[in-house]
């Protein structure tokens, strides 16, 4: 495992929030990934997204990123998705890591999120096969 990966994961155990300011929730969020609903997961997308599922990564565009994790929970449909790490940079900026487990794999997903105009964004979604 990257030493990256490892360094993250220890920063976000030392904080543990699950609701952004003013009552934000993610749990929509991760309802939509312990479904594998791309179409739900991608309501919470900004115009564009940082994504990378399992190495084909870059800046999608939300339809495109959509797209991609339909295929992705197509191949891979998913038995379990689980928070294990949360963390509040401030206010409006949030990073968690969960495991995702189906059939196909194991993953680690690192989730970036900000609160634009009391709305959830995710900016940055990531799989990492484990």
């Amino acid at each position: 495992m990257p030493l990256i990966y490892i360094f993250f994961s220890l920063l976000l155990a030392w904080n543990s929030p699950s609701v952004f300011s003013e009552g934000k929730s993610i749990e929509p969020i991760v309802d939509a990934l312990d479904r594998g609903s791309s179409s739900d997961l991608a309501e919470f997308f900004d115009s564009s997204i940082q994504l990378n599922v399992n190495g084909q990564q870059g800046n999608y565009s939300k339809n495109q990123a959509e797209q991609v994790l339909r295929e992705f929970f197509k191949k891979n449909p998913p038995t379990r998705f689980a928070l294990v790490h949360k963390s509040e940079n401030n206010s409006s900026l949030s990073s968690y890591v969960g495991d995702y487990e189906s059939n196909g794999g194991s993953y680690k997903v690192f989730l970036k999120i900000v609160d634009q105009n009391h709305q959830i964004k995710l900016y940055s979604l990531e799989f990492v096969a484990t």
